[in-house]
């Protein structure tokens, strides 16, 4: 199996690059299942996995959410997202001008909460830290900076969902491009790292590619298919 996160690693704002689907093709048809794990919640991951026509599992929300419908598993959410919530609320109280309300998809969260990137990223790590909310996590993705749970990482959601297939993790591949995506790293067999601006992500990473972003897993995708030798 191959695990992709989605936004800067096969989406970027101009969408799917034009090689990208026929490249995830010859590989699913080359019987590698191919699954995505992304800081999105499930509605708007799923549209994007039946676009790419592939079979494998679904993580969003950072592995709060897992959803295995082509292996028959139900939905699971794997956390109370309320207190995160909660403390966005009060951040709004500490720093100005921060909307608690956040992202547009915050709608659909039910594990974490996202809020803004307005380049605040350190005072909202700050005013966590030193508060009754410390024990969160506070991640930025470079979409939007995630208020997590403790314990609740792409890793949690991955391995739930390997677990369901009976998948060893030390048998997958992680692709992707920031810090949410570290834990994923460490869980699978094998890292690939498609950018290297986050701190801690190339370190991570068993190797990270010449391009970068979306072009970044082009090349990985081209690169893979004549390793395996997939006709």
């Amino acid at each position: 199996m191959i695990i992709f996160d989605i936004d800067g690693t096969l989406l970027d704002i101009e969408g799917f690059q034009e090689e990208l689907i026929p490249l995830i093709r010859i590989i699913e048809q080359g019987g590698i299942t191919i699954s995505l794990a992304s800081g999105r919640t499930l509605p708007n991951v799923t549209p994007i996995q039946q676009s790419l026509a592939v079979s494998g599992f679904v993580v969003g929300e950072n592995g709060g959410m897992v959803w295995d419908t082509h292996a028959g598993f139900p939905i699971h959410s794997l956390a109370d997202g309320k207190r995160t919530r909660d403390a966005a609320n009060w951040l709004a109280s500490q720093i100005d001008g921060l909307d608690p309300a956040g992202i547009e998809s915050n709608r659909w969260r039910e594990t974490e909460w996202c809020l803004k990137d307005d380049g605040n990223y350190e005072a909202i790590q700050d005013a966590i830290a030193g508060s009754q909310y410390s024990e969160l996590s506070v991640v930025p993705t470079g979409f939007a900076i995630h208020l997590c749970i403790p314990g609740l990482d792409k890793s949690t959601g991955v391995g739930f969902a390997l677990k369901q297939r009976g998948i060893d993790p030390a048998r997958v591949i992680a692709v992707g491009d920031a810090a949410n995506d570290i834990p994923m790293f460490e869980l699978c067999g094998f890292a690939v790292a498609v950018n290297d601006k986050h701190d801690g992500v190339a370190e991570a990473a068993n190797i990270i590619t010449k391009q970068k972003g979306t072009s970044g897993t082009i090349e990985f995708l081209k690169q893979f298919i004549q390793a395996v030798e997939i006709p």
